[in-house]
This record gives C-alpha cells, structure tokens and sequence, in this order.
C-alpha cells in the first residue's frame, strides 16, 4: 500500500535524500552494499528493476535475487504522520475495500424486499459514496491532498 499511495501522490519523500545509480545487486534476498548507505528501517525505493521495483524497509530480506544495470536506490525520509495515514488507508481496504462490500457497490441507493439504503453523496454531511477500486482515493481524499506534488 505504501508503494501504491506514493505513486497516486507523486511524492517519493526522498527530496534532501541520496539517490545512488548504477548496478545494482540483490543476493541472498537482500540488497548488497547499502550497509553503509541506508540506515535500519529507512524506506528505500528500487527503480529499474525487472523483480523487484517498489518500496521497501531496510534491511529487506525478502527481494528476489537479480543484478541489474542503470539502476537506482532511493533513501527515502517518510514522515511518522504519513506512516499513521497509510495504517488506516490499510485499515479502510481491509473493513470496506473488498469487492462485496457496501462501499464497493457501484448503486448509491437500492430498494429491493422491502429493504433500501442509500449512501451518502457528500455535500454538507461530509460523507461520500465510493465506488471505484481505488476508493482509498475519496475516502481519504482531505488526508492524502496534504502529502500530494504536482
């Protein structure tokens, strides 16, 4: 998830952060050479990679094994208050993200039995209906506008 919201925001975290280029070597599950380079728990960002594009805590220990050329690392400075946000991004999917959910249904309101409902549509309540398979999206929409680049 963390990947994907960084993606959606443009936003890297990795202004004022080293970037190293070039060969790149994942053995024995783990990223080679970076001991000195990443410190325990930073986020990094591999780039360039044919397995292992994406983010990751150092020290990862479950990459997949490859060499790679024209490479990169990204040190990455994610702040605690974004870590908070993508927990209950996480949350969220896990209560409401599934395809059967309510928030998922494509229908703001249905009646059927002698049972209806309607979702909210936003306005002054503050609510509003989610129904696309990034619902994350508008849901957190006021918290992920803080955190997004142009």
């Amino acid at each position: 998830m963390l990947y994907e919201v960084c993606a959606y925001l443009k936003n890297w975290f990795d202004r004022d952060m080293p970037k190293y280029f070039g060969s790149i070597a994942i053995s024995g599950g783990a990223l080679s050479g970076f001991e000195d380079k990443l410190q325990k728990g930073q986020y990094f960002r591999i780039v360039g990679s044919v397995f292992n594009d994406g983010v990751y805590r150092y020290p990862a220990c479950d990459l997949t094994d490859e060499v790679f050329e024209n490479g990169a690392v990204w040190a990455m400075a994610i702040p605690k208050g974004f870590l908070s946000l993508i927990s209950d991004i996480e949350a969220w999917q896990t209560a409401y993200g599934a395809v059967d959910s309510e928030a998922m249904s494509p229908f703001s309101s249905e009646s059927f039995g002698g049972y209806s409902y309607s979702k909210s549509t936003g306005g002054s309540s503050g609510g509003s209906a989610v129904s696309s398979p990034n619902a994350w999206q508008s849901a957190f929409a006021s918290r992920l506008a803080h955190w997004r680049k142009i």
